[in-house]
């Protein structure tokens, strides 16, 4: 069931945009990032929140926390984390097993927009009866998103839910909304936090707007 949006933290540009002198950052993003949008620590917190959500919402049942690739990464590994922590302090056993999945889109002539996944059908046969919890780093359009879920419903899974950290506010987004949010944040191109710009920025702590210098300086 997706998340309502009064549970989630919504990310004003206004209000959330940190000047790059109040907090930590590598000195080689200087002049490549324009403001910090969501400081490290407050998303570490919302990860805690997010965890707690979830780990209520499960009973004893085996669960397939399933990265996708490669920028979830971060925000899977820290989810795993509390929600381990979060059981512990609930009192409640979890089973948990890790899984990983690489999704591309392409929207062309030749694929029509299909959604490519890194398992093979054999292993997605796998996934019959189980509960599945895809780990995302942000959904833009949803499309992608949208098209992965079509996809897994051939395979009879118990339940898919999808935690993500973060949800675009863009006006090409599809409508789809995961079951777990962590923030919405404006229609920028945000880095930071395993949230990349051709691989780079992946090294930075806080989530930030990537200025028109790191652009350009990083384009290919």
């Amino acid at each position: 069931m997706p998340m309502d949006p009064s549970q989630w933290i919504d990310v004003v540009e206004d209000k959330f945009k940190y000047q790059l002198d109040h907090f930590v950052i590598p000195g080689h993003y200087s002049e490549d990032v324009e403001s910090i949008l969501i400081p490290h620590g407050l998303i570490m917190d919302r990860i805690a929140k997010l965890a707690q959500l979830i780990t209520s919402e499960y009973d004893n049942e085996r669960v397939v926390v399933c990265c996708v690739l490669k920028g979830g990464h971060q925000f899977f590994s820290d989810l795993v984390n509390y929600m381990k922590k979060a059981l512990n302090k609930q009192g409640k056993t979890l089973p948990i097993t890790l899984d990983f999945i690489r999704v591309k889109s392409y929207e062309n002539d030749k694929s029509s927009g299909q959604v490519h996944i890194s398992m093979t059908d054999k292993e997605l046969q796998e996934l019959k009866g189980k509960n599945l919890l895809l780990v995302e780093d942000i959904i833009d359009t949803g499309k992608t998103m949208q098209r992965l879920l079509e996809t897994l419903g051939k395979y009879e899974l118990k339940s898919v839910k999808v935690a993500s950290l973060l949800v675009k506010k863009t006006p090409l987004s599809c409508g789809y909304i995961p079951d777990y949010v962590g923030f919405a944040v404006p229609d920028l191109f945000v880095v930071g936090y395993c949230l990349d710009y051709n691989d780079i920025f992946r090294d930075l702590d806080h989530i930030c707007a990537i200025s028109e210098v790191g652009k350009t300086k990083y384009s290919v």
